[in-house]
């Protein structure tokens, strides 16, 4: 068996994967148990240009191609911990979604809200980071990335995430500073917005 035809059998497995996770990632939402209606009592409409940065950079991990752009010959091993880092950054990825979104019950919505009689969730990964959710977003991002893309369009789609990411968070954010007060600027001290801290 040729090198090519290896590292292709090992791209095509890891696409596969990849994209199992992405079914696990719908299903999770799919097969959530269903919630009782709950009373909005307020939303923050500017996280919806937060939502929109962060589809572009999922578009760039799926539609630039390393095949496409890729200047440098692919080597086994090289495409294997591609592959093995791929395929475990996805399926953690959306276990650390799924549990955040556990931790959240009733309040988890794609929207930026308040619900009447609204909880400030501070356990689970919640006590790891206050945005959990996005943080396994991000890492199914990035999971696509080393899958499929090349370094400029991971880079790129970084970008383009991370601001997005900021704009949800401050939209989100302040809904719940005004909602929880003190509360809510203990628990920020205490706990990172979105990446974890190193002990």
């Amino acid at each position: 068996m040729t090198m090519k035809v290896q590292t292709d059998a090992i791209g095509l497995t890891t696409l596969i994967l990849v994209l199992a996770s992405y079914s696990v990632f719908a299903l999770t939402f799919f097969f959530q148990k269903k919630q009782p209606r709950v009373e909005e009592t307020r939303k923050a409409s500017a996280a919806k240009w937060g939502i929109a940065l962060q589809t572009i950079g999922f578009w760039l991990v799926w539609f630039v191609h390393r095949a496409m752009w890729w200047p440098f010959p692919a080597s086994v091993t090289g495409e294997i911990i591609l592959a093995a880092l791929s395929v475990v950054l996805a399926f953690g990825s959306n276990w650390w979604c799924w549990r955040s979104m556990q931790a959240l019950g009733k309040q988890w919505t794609f929207q930026a809200r308040l619900i009447r009689e609204h909880d400030l969730i501070t356990t689970g990964p919640y006590a790891v980071v206050r945005n959990p959710i996005y943080l396994g977003m991000f890492g199914l991002m990035l999971s696509t990335g080393l899958a499929l893309s090349t370094w400029w369009a991971r880079l790129g789609a970084v970008i383009f995430f991370l601001i997005g990411n900021q704009i949800r968070i401050r939209a989100e954010e302040a809904l719940l500073r005004e909602a929880f007060g003190p509360q809510f600027e203990d628990y920020a001290s205490r706990v990172p917005a979105f990446f974890p801290r190193i002990p």
